[in-house]
């Protein structure tokens, strides 16, 4: 133990804290999702090679030791969601948030569009489902549907989500300052944790707020209710001045508080008193 100790350097304390990060961050990212029982397979397939192996089954060992040939490609096949998520948040990072959402006083005013349409259409009982981009890149669900390339108005986020609207059904989606496609299709999420409350278009907005940082409004035809889903989850209910707080905290248009004049040098001043 004592030798052990003396050749453990700095070096290896951070090689085993990254390890540890890195394995907490994969757990965390498959819980409560499918991967977890295909990684209970793969320990079955584990157990049954190696009981092969010690059972002298030979048959078995050599189909076996074949399928674990190619691992590698059948974990890029079987965790392609997990894996093109964890991707996608690694892309993430303020630095590249604050060089995306564009100017703060354009961003806000643009917000205030989107609130006044949901709260409309809300008002109305017309469904709706307003895609926000963030980071990630949504060219590819924004080709399924309509390009508009429009400026953002409330008037036409209305307009799309009419019933006699052909675009009604789908997804609206806002990249910067334009509304870049409408009648846009949406993964549905795969969560069996839902409700049965749960309708499809609350579904399609989850299922992309699972796989991208984008935020998704959601206008429920049924209630009318507001609801929100972001990084996964979904927020609900929300009235339009809870809405204009998250949205606003989610594009970081909140204004950080300044600090009191003064408040630096208060706590040496105090000490000089003593």
């Amino acid at each position: 133990m004592r030798y052990f100790l003396q050749g453990f350097r700095l070096r290896d304390a951070i090689d085993i804290l990254v390890v540890a990060i890195v394995l907490y961050r994969i757990f965390v990212m498959f819980k409560e999702t499918r991967a977890v029982q295909m990684l209970l397979g793969l320990a079955g397939l584990m157990m049954a090679s190696f009981l092969a192996r010690h059972f002298e089954l030979f048959s078995t060992s050599w189909l076996l030791d074949n399928f674990w040939s190619f691992w590698v490609l059948a974990l890029i096949v079987l965790f392609q969601p997990e894996l093109r998520r964890a991707l996608t948040r690694l892309g993430e990072s303020r630095l590249f948030q604050g060089m995306a959402l564009g100017a703060r006083e354009e961003r806000g005013h643009l917000i205030d569009d989107v609130i006044k349409a949901a709260d409309g259409l809300a008002s109305k009982r017309i469904g709706a489902l307003i895609v926000l981009e963030r980071t990630t890149g949504l060219r590819n669900y924004a080709e399924l549907g309509v390009p508009l390339d429009a400026m953002v108005s409330a008037d036409l986020l209305v307009s799309l989500f009419l019933p006699y609207s052909p675009l009604h059904d789908g997804a609206a989606f806002i990249r910067g300052d334009r509304v870049a496609a409408a009648g846009c299709f949406l993964p549905l999420s795969r969560n069996t944790q839902l409700g049965r409350n749960m309708g499809t278009r609350h579904r399609a907005g989850l299922g992309l707020a699972e796989e991208t940082d984008a935020v998704v409004l959601i206008v429920s035809e049924e209630s009318g209710r507001i609801s929100l889903a972001v990084d996964g989850q979904m927020e609900s209910p929300l009235d339009q001045e809870a809405l204009r707080r998250r949205l606003a905290e989610l594009f970081s248009l909140e204004e950080a508080p300044l600090p009191r004049r003064g408040a630096w040098w208060e706590p040496a001043r105090e000490w000089l008193r003593k």
